[in-house]
């Protein structure tokens, strides 16, 4: 009886990796071993950026924010805690959004942090 070998298994498990890895450069892209060890890390990777991603975007509106406070003479510090004091429940997507399109409806705002 000859041994068994997952002939067909193992072409399909090559094939599904060696597409993942398709646009990956040198060895990366043709050796087996090499391919699988980068293909671990790069999804490792990618799931690590995903939840970092989350926070670059945090630093980009509290950027926008502070800018946009700076404009009208109050820093970004007091313009929150007076936000927070006045009980407005908006976050800093929300907030840099207002202060990139409605300067009135911003100038509100600081207006009632300011007086909080």
């Amino acid at each position: 009886m000859p041994r068994a070998t997952s002939t067909v298994a193992r072409r399909r498990k090559k094939s599904r990796l060696m597409r993942k890895v398709k646009g990956f450069r040198g060895g990366r892209r043709k050796l087996w071993r090499t391919a699988k060890e980068t293909l671990i890390r790069s999804e490792a990777y990618a799931t690590k950026h995903r939840r970092k991603k989350k926070g670059d975007w945090r630093r980009v509106w509290i950027v926008r924010i502070n800018a946009a406070c700076r404009q009208r003479g109050i820093r970004y510090s007091e313009f929150i805690s007076g936000l927070k004091k006045a009980e407005v429940d908006l976050n800093r997507k929300v907030l840099a959004d207002i202060a990139l399109r409605d300067e009135k409806g911003f100038d509100e705002l600081v207006a009632i942090a300011k007086s909080a």
